[in-house]
């Protein structure tokens, strides 16, 4: 069993519902639907089946109780989905961005071990390192920038980068 703690960039989604359920209502307008053709189509059912609802002498017939009834129900049940579809997009969206936004952070928090020229060691930011730097990375830390091994052997996992689960044995050359 692997007790590893594994580093993963944390994903701040405080808020991510709240935001996205008032994306729900706002991607009801008609200019955010019709970037969607089948939602739309939804949307256009929605609105004809509730003024059929509310108005049914506009399509020329009376219609009884039990049918404006089905059609207020009909309406409601897709005006659900139009909503949970929204939301389920836009709280994919949240996730996302805050994926990405974990990411951004991640690169400016990492620290790397920089073996300077008289061979003593400093901490600095990864954003400070540049090309021909050597750093130190013991067994358990996060890579902080692409490179080479020097000397060494270790065992690395690139799923985040490449998406093989397996991790891969890297050494000099």
């Amino acid at each position: 069993m692997n007790t590893k703690k594994r580093h993963q960039p944390k994903v701040d989604t405080t808020g991510l519902y709240q935001r996205a359920i008032r994306q729900a209502f706002i991607k009801l307008h008609p200019r955010q639907m019709a970037k969607n053709p089948v939602m739309f189509l939804v949307w256009m059912g929605t609105l004809i089946c509730a003024i059929l609802t509310l108005f049914p002498a506009l399509f020329g017939s009376v219609a009884g109780e039990n049918q404006r009834l089905f059609n207020g129900l009909v309406t409601v049940i897709l005006l659900f989905t139009l909503l949970f579809a929204n939301f389920a997009e836009a709280v994919a969206e949240g996730r996302g961005k805050a994926q990405a936004d974990s990411l951004r952070a991640t690169k400016t928090d990492t620290k790397a071990c920089k073996i300077l020229d008289d061979g003593d060691t400093q901490f600095v930011s990864s954003t400070e390192l540049r090309q021909g730097d050597l750093i130190k990375v013991v067994a358990g830390e996060m890579i902080p920038v692409d490179g080479e091994v020097i000397d060494g052997v270790a065992s690395v996992d690139e799923s985040a980068i490449t998406g093989e689960s397996a991790p891969v044995l890297l050494k000099p050359g």
